[in-house]
């Protein structure tokens, strides 16, 4: 064949790629035999708006690997379509480039146990919404209804765990998840799993073990640079076992046979991953284009959640010290106060006033009184354990406290006392109120006030030095 010749006559960036077939009826070496003009100048002279190679020379007949990471998705389009003869077509944005591809693969003959395929490519920068939507009616469907489930979703773990049941039910595979990584903590969560009723899988539930996490790192450089994972044969589960073979050897003690994972990525962060496992490779394509296009939705809905959490987080917070805010200990206390549905037992209300604020920020500056605010949060958190404390105001905190006794209240405000002396120069003048329940919370409230303030008076009596 004149392969050559052939692939000169086509304009757009286009290599032949040849793939060597084993009398086991695996694959062995992938080559790219050689390319047009346009293919051979995007190597050999890339510029900023192109991939980069791995290297910027091109050699006809060099494994592909010369040019990227080896990439199990590459090698599985190579092989049905060198070898098995099908046309292939996909458009995607693998992690090694900042760009997204819009590839086609035309089969052509075999010579012996080598198999010959042509490769297209075209590059952009910019993700094309359209060509991401050209699929087919089966796996557009089935992710559009997961999309309208997540668009209508109200509680959201609940709404997961759907999603994942019919992802799993979609792929007929024994297991599927999604699973949540934190970078800061270091940790992995199972926002979703589904299994069916034979499946010998253990639950992730109970595999998340304190290094899990580290494993996790290492699926990255697994994947490759791809955009996902499918392993099916004997082919991918040899890569996997060289490339990761702690991770081959966890497989293996799972009874994993075979596997679909992506990564759940938002804004360039990872968010954590979605698998499946133990499914029928017959429809392992189709399975994995579901799984493909399922995932940008998923992690959108995922990033916006984590998004809207982190906004509530901050719309209630603290930021100096950490504690909970005023505008959250009004809202707590119109709540209780507004609802004939909440009835707190045992319900108590400290007010602690820190002692010399002001003396601090006029005489050592406002840093100083900064730490000395933190300083006198970090007591009462070491001591209310379990209870809402807030920061009512510049140098005033509110503790609520539920289901709790006069005796535990009184203990706690003599162990802050005694805890703030290791903090140097924390004190805090404070009022307690308790009651059996929460229908007076406003005459609960003033009498704390009122006990703090007596406290206070005490206080600048006793060190008259102090007085603002």
């Amino acid at each position: 064949m004149d392969l050559q010749g052939f692939v000169n006559m086509l304009e757009i960036s286009t290599c032949i790629i040849s793939v060597e077939t084993k009398e086991d009826g695996s694959y062995g070496d992938i080559r790219i035999v050689t390319g047009n003009n346009a293919y051979i100048s995007s190597i050999e002279h890339a510029n900023p708006d192109e991939p980069q190679m791995l290297t910027s020379k091109f050699v006809p007949n060099s494994l592909y690997q010369t040019y990227f990471p080896q990439d199990l998705n590459f090698e599985d389009f190579c092989f049905r379509c060198a070898v098995l003869k099908e046309p292939m077509h996909t458009y995607v944005h693998p992690e090694r480039f900042d760009f997204w591809f819009n590839l086609y693969m035309m089969p052509l003959g075999s010579e012996g146990n080598l198999h010959y395929c042509t490769y297209s490519q075209k590059v952009t920068r910019d993700a094309d919404s359209e060509k991401m939507s050209n699929t087919s009616a089966t796996v557009a469907t089935d992710v559009l209804n997961t999309c309208i489930k997540l668009r209508g979703a109200t509680n959201f773990n609940h709404t997961m765990d759907e999603v994942i049941s019919d992802i799993r039910k979609l792929c007929d595979a024994q297991s599927c998840v999604i699973m949540l990584t934190d970078h800061e903590k270091r940790t992995c969560s199972v926002l979703g799993e589904s299994r069916n009723e034979y499946s010998m899988l253990p639950s992730m539930k109970t595999r998340l073990s304190e290094d899990f996490y580290d494993l996790t790192l290492s699926w990255k450089d697994t994947i490759g640079g791809s955009n996902g994972l499918l392993v099916k044969n004997r082919n991918d589960w040899e890569y996997i076992k060289e490339k990761n073979p702690l991770w081959f050897e966890s497989l293996m003690k799972a009874h994993v046979e075979s596997l679909v994972l992506f990564p759940l990525t938002y804004n360039d962060e990872t968010l954590g991953y979605i698998w499946a496992c133990n499914f029928d490779t017959e429809n392992s394509v189709k399975i994995k284009e579901t799984i493909e296009l399922t995932v940008y939705f998923v992690a959108s809905e995922i990033g916006n959640h984590k998004l809207m959490d982190r906004l509530r987080y901050l719309s209630s917070i603290d930021m100096l010290t950490g504690v909970l805010n005023r505008n959250e200990m009004n809202n707590k206390i119109d709540a209780i106060r507004n609802s004939k549905d909440i009835e707190l037992k045992g319900l108590g209300i400290v007010f602690a006033d820190l002692n010399g604020l002001k003396r601090v920020n006029d005489n050592e500056g406002h840093e100083a009184g900064d730490l000395l605010l933190k300083n006198a949060a970090m007591v009462l958190q070491n001591v209310f354990v379990g209870d809402q404390i807030f920061r009512a105001g510049g140098d005033e905190f509110m503790i609520l406290l539920t289901y709790t006794t006069e005796v535990v209240i009184k203990d706690k405000i003599v162990k802050a006392r005694k805890l703030s002396k290791k903090y140097g120069n924390v004190s805090f003048a404070m009022g307690y109120a308790y009651q059996n329940d929460s229908k007076d919370i406003t005459g609960a409230l003033k009498l704390a006030d009122q006990r703090m303030y007596e406290d206070k008076a005490k206080y600048y009596v006793d060190h008259p030095e102090f007085m603002r």
